[in-house]
């Protein structure tokens, strides 16, 4: 069909399979076919533009939506009485909690004029949902068309392999079908398709290859894509719109986009500022960190046990536990001056780097600096799994200086968040704390902590 092929870009081997599967229209196809790929590989749009175009009866339901059995059993019923009534006619709800009310209505349903003598199309987009609802559930639509006696195929949409529906039981094995993933080659075929009537194919073809030269290393969504495509074109071509360059002269026009794409790649998948908003910024050229949203990877504002939680850790990762006596009691004693070295001969704790330290040291230090009495409950130690996160942020770059005003704390820029994160997936209430956790490793801190008026 030559319509379905410059619909359908990449996807040819996949398209024929389904097609020789789909046969004609009063065929009896396959009882159930199993496609998976990940996300943005076409599978949804491939199934759906396929049946639509020709034009075979079919009911598309998406699992997360219909997240019950009551829900999903319902849509189906009611989405197939729809495509079989006529136009005009008024279709009544109808109401199915049980898999066998299902299988009867659903033979009442297809005894009608409009799909008699041909194969119905069931569609389940986001199939793995279906492991979570009960256990019969799945094989049952995987035998729909032997216990219903009706020429239905149920196609399965999904992001997982089949090996992980399989259940121990036993099952009807259906059809299995591989999405792969899009070449760059295959990207620039597709992307280059939506090119604007106003400019040349070729120009825009350009303009997807230096997008992809870009993104394809960190980004290979088709929609994610074709969202930062459209979204930078403007600026792109902003230059052959004045007049200052043509739409041949790629070096300018590289080096006019190139600042903008970089930007765009704090962005990729975050979608924290609107499309609005970023053309605003590339109008204005301002710094993405100043837009609303954006300026959480700068600046961090922590919850107030997880300010002391962090100086407790620092404090423990490089103060010898022999001085916590000395620093953290108000009463004690008389400390030999000769246990220490002279300060001649001492070396800095921060050149040697942080050292690990038991949890109740952390705790103790941590219930020694705070003004109030701390209780060990379940609120502190999930500070050490919000911690863990903002780890992993400070290793990405993303955050570069922590301010804590209202304790008068304040860590300068480039601060590491040492070990408090290392008791991550604690929970006090639920196991102890395992053994390879009870003594933390923690990173190496670069920059000077300030603690003042604790």
């Amino acid at each position: 069909m030559p319509h379905l092929e410059n619909t359908v870009l990449c996807r040819e081997s996949q398209v024929s399979t389904l097609q020789s599967l789909f046969g004609e229209r009063h065929h009896f196809s396959f009882p159930s076919i199993f496609i998976y790929g990940h996300t943005a590989s076409g599978k949804t749009y491939v199934t759906q533009t396929l049946l639509k175009t020709l034009e075979l009866p079919h009911v598309f339901v998406n699992c997360v939506e219909c997240f019950t059995l009551r829900l999903l059993l319902e849509q189906i019923l009611n989405k197939l009485n729809h495509l079989s009534s006529s136009e005009g006619e008024y279709s009544t709800q109808i109401t199915c909690e049980t898999f066998n009310d299902f299988v009867r209505l659903f033979k009442q349903i297809t005894k009608a004029e409009s799909l008699k003598d041909q194969t119905v199309y069931i569609v389940l987009d986001k199939a793995e949902y279906l492991r979570d609802m009960e256990a019969y559930l799945l094989p049952g639509f995987l035998r729909l068309q032997e216990l219903t006696d009706r020429n239905v195929t149920v196609i399965f949409l999904s992001e997982i392999v089949w090996e992980k529906f399989r259940p121990n039981t036993g099952c009807f094995e259906p059809f299995v079908l591989y999405f792969p993933d899009y070449s760059i080659g295959n990207l620039q075929k597709i992307l280059s398709h939506d090119h604007p009537p106003e400019y040349s194919a070729d120009f825009y073809a350009a303009y997807i290859n230096i997008l992809l030269g870009v993104f394809y290393t960190v980004c290979r969504d088709l929609k994610e894509l074709r969202h930062l495509a459209v979204l930078n074109f403007p600026k792109y071509c902003e230059p052959v719109v004045k007049g200052e360059a043509s739409e041949r002269d790629t070096r300018k026009l590289w080096r006019n986009i190139e600042p903008h794409l970089k930007k765009a790649m704090q962005t990729v998948y975050l979608r924290e500022i609107s499309s609005s908003q970023w053309e605003k910024l590339q109008k204005d050229d301002t710094d993405p960190g100043q837009l609303k949203g954006l300026s959480a990877y700068t600046h961090v504002e922590l919850p107030y046990y997880s300010k002391f939680i962090l100086i407790a850790a620092y404090l423990a990762s490089y103060n010898p536990a022999r001085t916590d006596k000395r620093f953290f009691l108000k009463h004690h004693g008389k400390i030999k001056k000769t246990n220490f070295l002279k300060k001649h001969e001492k070396t800095s704790n921060h050149l040697l780097g942080p050292k690990p330290f038991p949890l109740d040291r952390l705790l103790a230090i941590l219930y020694s600096i705070v003004d109030s009495r701390v209780a060990p409950t379940a609120n502190i130690f999930s500070q050490y799994v919000a911690s863990e996160t903002i780890t992993e942020e400070r290793k990405q770059g993303r955050i570069e200086a922590i301010s804590v005003t209202q304790s008068g704390v304040a860590a300068e820029s480039k601060l590491g968040l040492s070990a408090s994160c290392a008791a991550a997936h604690y929970h006090p209430l639920q196991s102890p704390l395992p053994a390879s956790l009870q003594t933390f490793s923690p990173p190496p801190i670069s920059g000077t902590l300030v603690v003042a008026d604790i």
